[in-house]
């Protein structure tokens, strides 16, 4: 059975989706952009600072299925410039540790509200 994870620590969903469901051990988080929880605004700044906000919000949505990045086993990230991929993967790699998830970065012609990277991820409670 399913069920809607939902938390005002991070962005209301901007659309017809759920911030996660969990389904059994699963938790399959939806991709969170740079948007501030608190304005619903897109945070200024450049993808190091959007990566940030962005990684603040999956955690936010991990933590109110009582997990944290440990539970991650996949991620997948979305960037409009992969120019600025290492800058992205500095601030990553601050979330997450060793054993790292498995993970896909994809460039993509655009994302909501103008956001410069977003980010999905799938937990799982062991």
């Amino acid at each position: 059975m399913k069920k809607v994870i939902a938390t005002s620590e991070a962005p209301k969903a901007v659309g017809p989706y759920s911030q996660a469901v969990a389904v059994g051990n699963f938790l399959f988080c939806a991709g969170q952009i740079p948007l501030d929880p608190a304005t619903g605004e897109l945070v200024a700044g450049d993808v190091t600072g959007q990566t940030d906000r962005v990684l603040q919000n999956v955690e936010a949505v991990l933590r109110a299925n009582d997990m944290t990045f440990a539970n991650v086993v996949k991620s997948t990230v979305f960037m409009v410039d992969l120019a600025n991929f290492s800058l992205m993967n500095a601030v990553y790699s601050k979330y997450f540790s060793e054993p790292f998830p498995a993970r896909s970065t994809i460039q993509v012609a655009g994302l909501p509200k103008g956001a410069q990277v977003e980010i999905e991820v799938i937990a799982v409670r062991e």
